[in-house]
């Protein structure tokens, strides 16, 4: 009776540490919830919560518009590609987990019962085994350090992921403030030019202006409607990809901070300064080289298990003639042909294949960022030329705009110099666009934010 009570605790207690199924259905319900948008109460705590290697927290007011940086928290807190990439975490931890498990000894009984020959004054024979595998304890250590380098590898490259997806989030709302200003010049360009069309078209009709006047005069205003146009698909496409780096649905319609600082500032870095220290600042780099010290691990677990494999064990049994005998063993591996050369050389292999790969990544880093450099430095020398035009531009127009009031001037001369006006206002444009975008690839190429003293500039200043 008292074994079978004992039996009965040891049953209940091996199933109270088995896991317990639970079905997760991947259904409409289930999928639509998962990329139902965080209520904004939730946004709000989570963005003064965050914690992130590069990412600080922000007060989120979502009331006065989305800024840069708060485009930036939300992505990395609503974004469903990121929520994906997270869960390789909780595969990380899990194999950490199970690395550190010890095998489970083995409990073994026989049964022998005397069944022919002389079998007088036999007794039914048997025999209980206890025995447990400890090779595994060997590498034990080494294994646990590989699976918890690699826990730290898949949290900085998973931060790695959210800071990229946090950047072009930022981008998106930089491009849709600098494509509103381009549409509201192109729109101020075709209303003027719409009006010209219809006073050129009255004056035609009266015979005042030739046929030539006339369609110089529409043409100019189909070209500055088709610049609209352009500029309306591009905004709708612009407003779609922040969408999607938020992860809103498309028909949400997300309002802009009105006033929002622009990183113009004409300050490039010097290179040496920028790939100092670059490899303990770049996620990616950090990642890469946690990865390394893992497979490193995993090569030293690989060599402590070519030891042979041991198992020991203690017996208690009892022959036929009732002689009972208590005693252990010991099984030992003879590593005659398996000494496990063969997972030796992968992990060696591989780990040969990320010490080069990691000085290529440092490489790549550092061209990055002198290309960037060199870019900032060449669009810097392009905006001031633009700039310088715009200014030439301006005053021929101002000029012509005079002489053309006083009769001294033809329309189509004053239309051309217009259309080279707005042509240079949107370069500008476009060239202050392309540098901060620079700027951002540089924060990504360096791994850092630049300091805000000497990064941004009122969006007023440029007004």
């Amino acid at each position: 009776m008292k074994k079978k009570y004992l039996l009965t605790c040891i049953i209940v207690a091996i199933l109270q540490g088995c896991a317990i199924y639970h079905k997760m259905p991947v259904d409409r319900l289930t999928v639509e919830k998962k990329l139902c948008p965080p209520a904004m109460n939730d946004v709000q705590a989570l963005a003064k919560s965050i914690k992130h290697p590069i990412l600080k927290p922000v007060v989120f007011n979502y009331n006065d518009g989305l800024s840069p940086d708060e485009a930036a928290i939300l992505a990395v807190i609503a974004n469903p590609n990121l929520r994906a990439i997270r869960d390789q975490k909780g595969i990380a931890k899990a194999q950490l987990l199970s690395a550190g498990i010890l095998p489970n000894p083995q409990i073994s009984y026989s049964l022998d019962v005397p069944t022919g020959g002389s079998t007088n004054g036999t007794i039914n024979a048997g025999g209980l085994g206890l025995a447990w595998d400890i090779s595994s304890l060997i590498s034990r250590s080494a294994s646990m350090d590989a699976a918890r380098e690699n826990t730290a590898s898949v949290d900085l490259r998973v931060a790695w992921q959210e800071w990229q997806v946090a950047q072009a989030a930022k981008l998106h709302v930089f491009r849709l403030l600098f494509i509103k200003k381009q549409l509201d010049m192109a729109k101020e360009t075709e209303r003027y030019l719409r009006k010209n069309l219809k006073t050129v078209q009255k004056a035609f009709s009266l015979g005042v202006k030739t046929i030539i006047d006339r369609d110089a005069a529409k043409m100019a205003y189909l070209n500055a409607y088709d610049t609209v146009l352009t500029l309306l698909r591009e905004q709708n496409r612009e407003r779609l990809a922040l969408n999607r780096s938020l992860g809103f649905p498309p028909a949400y319609e997300i309002l802009l901070q009105k006033k929002i600082g622009l990183p113009l500032c004409k300050n490039v870095p010097e290179y040496q300064s920028v790939i100092k220290g670059i490899e303990d600042r770049r996620l990616d780099l950090l990642g890469l080289k946690k990865g390394y010290e893992s497979r490193d691990a995993r090569v030293r677990a690989a060599i402590l298990s070519q030891f042979p494999g041991i198992n020991i064990g203690v017996n208690h049994a009892r022959d036929t003639g009732n002689v009972v005998t208590t005693g252990f063993a010991v099984t030992l591996d003879l590593p005659f042909f398996d000494r496990n050369q063969g997972q030796v050389a992968i992990e060696r292999a591989g780990r040969k294949q990320l010490s080069d790969e990691y000085a290529a990544r440092i490489f790549d880093a550092r061209s990055q960022v002198a290309t960037i450099l060199a870019d900032m430095n060449s669009t810097i020398k392009q905006m001031d030329s633009a700039e310088k035009s715009v200014n030439i531009s301006t005053r021929l127009v101002k000029a012509y705009k005079n002489a053309l009031s006083a009769g001294n001037a033809d329309v189509i001369s004053y239309n051309n110099l217009l259309a080279d006006l707005e042509t240079g206002r949107q370069n500008v444009l476009k060239l202050q666009m392309n540098f901060i975008e620079l700027r951002i690839a540089m924060e990504i190429a360096s791994g850092k934010y630049p300091g805000r003293d000497d990064a941004v500039e009122m969006e007023a200043r440029h007004d």
